[in-house]
């Protein structure tokens, strides 16, 4: 018997687990701001996109990269948060196995033919990550391979069109004004 608060408790778990697996981990920012931030981020993102009524894609965009950035297990996210939860955090975990560009193709081919919930997660992290490079990119980036960021995010989320329009609006926007942030223009 699930009770009412359910959805809170596992939501205020998620963020507990992910806060304790990324807690050395910083954004590769000139700020290097906590990890935790973008995951917070993405989930919010998430929740007012789906207004708060799929607690299970919320608390996936939470754990989104423990899989890929920690020593959590598939088993362990299953355990801890189930089935539905695990599914859409490995559908949006990168395979280390592959190169760093195979994995960057592969986002771009895998887009399209992901899973709803997957689909939400990626566009509301693909925005989070433009807002973070606009406003505190790697200080070693060049331009060139800051720009270069922003041109495969759109090529990733071409593939995504489609899914919410809010998500889409977020990302066209930060898109646009990052660039124009990058290149030193006012937006």
């Amino acid at each position: 018997m699930s009770l009412p608060n359910a959805p809170l408790l596992d939501f205020a778990r998620a963020l507990d687990f992910a806060a304790h697996k990324h807690i050395d981990q910083r954004r590769k920012g000139v700020r290097a701001e906590p990890y935790v931030n973008h995951l917070s981020e993405v989930a919010l993102l998430v929740a007012e996109a789906t207004d708060g009524k799929d607690p299970v894609v919320v608390i996936a965009a939470l754990l989104h990269d423990t899989l890929e950035d920690t020593d959590a297990s598939y088993e362990e996210i299953e355990r801890l948060f189930g089935v539905e939860v695990v599914q859409v955090v490995a559908e949006t975990t990168d395979d280390k196995r592959m190169s760093k560009a195979e994995r960057k193709q592969h986002q771009i081919d895998a887009a399209a033919t992901a899973s709803p919930r997957a689909k939400l997660v990626k566009l509301a992290d693909k925005v989070s990550n433009l807002r973070s490079m606009a406003h505190s990119p790697p200080a070693d980036w060049p331009l060139t391979r800051k720009v270069e960021y922003f041109e495969w995010a759109h090529a990733v989320v071409a593939g995504l069109r489609g899914t919410d329009a809010r998500l889409e609006a977020l990302f066209d926007r930060a898109y646009h004004d990052g660039l124009a942030e990058l290149r030193g223009q006012t937006a």
